[in-house]
């Protein structure tokens, strides 16, 4: 039976019976194609030829893409026994000698087995749903939540206690959103069934695809293979930046997680969604029932998300920040990000200091956009941001600004051109950045137009999602000495790829790396800003050195010219003054203390699966959260909150309607005095 039978008075429940039996002889065993090898010896070609990165396909890669694969197949080690690592043991210095002869038999034998535990699992999950057996919430048990590191489960007894343990968490969490056990236990039926279909679905090539992306991740965790069926993964998450919600997805676990928000996009202008959220539900329309997606593949997900602009999806979300699996619910219009909102903004903050007032202009940039298209044909008025910075600029200077803020905040790059123009505006000609391609050749890209457009005290805003063609434009002011940077260590994506078709599906390579003018890398420690501002991202968990494989920071020569200043004791004076005020802002503390309570949360990898426990813990967790809020409240004279709702009812709205968080604002309105402190001091020195 598919649907909850109700009745008007007391509801029945029934939970769908699922013939496992049925269902479990449809699933046939897994082996490679005849285009596989072919396909293999064009990748492995390439990487060798053309990626930046030389690793000889040898013992110790066998040994990692062994350990990879298995990670990948099986991250919370719930699958896998013992007993089967230990036979895929004797694969570890053997997988290189198949791939070196285009062979990718390995890569089957294991996700043939991973098929079957999960058969397996699916099965006892069913049957122990089904069963008349009830889950005991009274007794004191914990559920353990990071299970990467922990020893593989020895036995079956083992291993139905442990999927006891999920079951009964997920029931737990499911009945905390005012559903009965039964209508949980069935919700849960469903899901299981539906991952046993995603398994029938389940073909060669995906096997391939995951086998062989487990060799290119080795090289670079931006070097993937997608198979002709999948090819379009590349184009969706190019695409989601420009119509659907505007976010970047990807699969981790049997979630679906939030990569990155496209700037100005609807799921941005929630305010209620960041990166490292995962989705768990999605539902059409503001009526429209939630479905469970977590298992789901990306694609499928995907599909359900994206809809005709105007309409409605629901989503799900457990937040990043959450210990619990608490849900919350999230309503978004879908629609295509509009030019005009990815474009670069103008505002002027005014800040008096020693009775004088200063106005401190500020350009938002969102992104390194140029209309391609529009400059390739000639039209003379292209968009594109430099273009519409230096238009901001010169109206910025009209108005006598003391001072030029450039808000780089969550702008995940862009054209490179367009990084190198921008810095262009604020120094002579130059140098901005250099690159080194994969034969160890390293050419500087220049600015070439002597004129500046704006001379006066500058300063950069960065934080740890500030990325790619951020990164460079940061560090090209920073290396020319010519602004300030402010925030938080940027993401540190340094490398660059490109996308090349083979005779079956298509690669995307890392084929070149990044350098400042200094001859630093932006790779992987990124940008560090001269004055450090607290960021609510942990760079333990988000940035480009959380990733694995990820290049390593080095160093190039320096472009000749390259003159390294000491500049220490100036900036040391800015940094006395902006502790000085941090000590007693309401929005510092605000910010000081959720960190500090994230770092705890984050030691304790457990949820307590008693009920009254759990409630208690996630009713204190809802608590804190208020308390802190409100203690910042206190502090700027403004009314108390009750609830987490009335905190989100009560933000203030940027010129897009997205919600500001005092956090952001705290940041911003610092970054000013800074740039105040800067002009003082240059102007006592001159």
């Amino acid at each position: 039976m598919n649907k909850f039978l109700r009745l008007a008075v007391t509801p029945l429940i029934f939970i769908p019976v699922f013939n496992f039996a049925q269902a479990q002889t449809s699933i046939s065993t897994l082996s490679a194609e005849k285009i596989h090898s072919a396909t293999l010896k064009e990748i492995v070609y390439s990487l060798n030829k053309k990626h930046y990165n030389k690793i000889a396909i040898n013992d110790e890669l066998s040994s990692n893409l062994l350990d990879n694969y298995l990670k990948s197949l099986d991250p919370s080690r719930v699958y896998f026994y013992q007993k089967d690592i230990k036979e895929f043991e004797s694969l570890r210095y053997k997988l290189d000698d198949q791939i070196n002869q285009s062979k990718v038999d390995a890569g089957y034998i294991i996700y043939n087995r991973l098929q079957q535990r999960i058969l397996e699992r699916v099965k006892y999950s069913i049957e122990r749903l089904e069963s008349d057996k009830k889950f005991d919430f009274t007794i004191n048990e914990d559920y353990e939540t990071q299970r990467e590191s922990t020893a593989w489960v020895k036995t079956e007894k083992e291993m139905n206690n442990l999927w006891r343990k999920r079951l009964k968490s997920s029931i737990l969490n499911l009945t905390l959103e005012d559903q009965t056990n039964q209508e949980a236990r069935a919700k849960l039926v469903k899901r299981y069934t539906n991952q046993l279909k995603r398994v029938e679905q389940t073909n060669s090539e995906d096997v391939f695809q995951a086998y062989v992306n487990n060799i290119t991740q080795l090289y670079d965790p931006h070097t993937a293979y997608f198979s002709p069926r999948n090819s379009e993964n590349f184009k969706i998450n190019m695409s989601l930046s420009l119509q659907g919600i505007g976010a970047v997805l990807q699969s981790e676990d049997e979630f679906t997680k939030i990569v990155r928000l496209i700037p100005s996009g609807p799921a941005d202008k929630t305010g209620k969604l960041k990166a490292n959220d995962k989705i768990v539900g999605v539902g059409q329309g503001k009526n429209g029932a939630i479905e469970d997606i977590i298992g789901w593949r990306l694609d499928d997900v995907v599909q359900k998300i994206r809809g005709k602009k105007g309409t409605i999806v629901k989503l799900q979300v457990v937040g990043s920040d959450s210990k619990s699996l608490e849900r919350k619910t999230i309503l978004i219009t879908r629609d295509k990000v509009k030019l005009e909102e990815q474009s670069a903004q103008k505002k002027i903050i005014k800040s008096t200091v020693d009775g004088k007032e200063y106005k401190i202009g500020v350009i938002d940039i969102p992104t390194f956009y140029i209309d391609f298209a529009a400059s390739q044909r000639g039209d003379k008025n292209y968009k594109s941001v430099t273009r519409d910075v230096k238009k901001l600029i010169n109206e910025l200077k009209e108005e006598n600004i003391d001072g030029l803020l450039i808000d780089l905040r969550n702008n995940g790059g862009g054209a490179l051109p367009e990084a190198n123009d921008l810095a262009g505006l604020f120094m002579r000609i130059g140098a901005t950045v250099q690159i080194k391609y994969s034969n160890g050749s390293v050419g500087p890209l220049y600015d070439n137009d002597p004129n500046i457009t704006y001379t006066g005290p500058l300063g950069v805003i960065v934080n740890r999602q500030s990325a790619s063609a951020s990164e460079i434009f940061a560090g090209a002011i920073q290396d020319h000495h010519r602004g300030i940077i402010i925030g938080s260590q940027t993401f540190g994506k340094g490398t660059v790829q490109t996308l090349s078709p083979l005779n079956h599906g298509r690669l995307k390579l890392t084929h070149a790396k990044f350098y400042r003018i200094s001859g630093e890398s932006t790779q992987n420690k990124g940008v560090m800003p001269d004055i450090i501002l607290p960021g609510l991202l942990d760079n333990s968990d988000y940035g480009e050195s959380t990733l694995d494989n990820a290049l390593p920071w080095d160093t190039v020569r320096a472009v000749k010219g390259f003159n390294d200043l000491d500049l220490s004791s100036f900036f040391n004076k800015i940094i006395s003054k902006s502790e000085q005020r941090r000590k007693n802002l309401a929005d510092f503390k605000y910010m000081k203390s959720k960190i500090a309570h994230s770092e705890e949360l984050k030691k304790n990898t457990t949820i307590s699966l008693n009920k009254k426990l759990y409630k208690e813990n996630l009713a204190a967790e809802k608590q804190w959260l208020v308390n802190a809020e409100n203690k910042r409240r206190m502090d700027q004279n403004l009314p108390p909150v009750k609830t987490l709702e009335d905190i989100e009812n009560s933000e203030e709205k940027d010129s897009l309607g997205r919600p500001i968080k005092p956090e952001s604002n705290a940041i911003l309105q610092e970054s000013v005095n800074i740039l105040i402190d800067m002009k003082k001091l240059l102007q006592t020195k001159s």
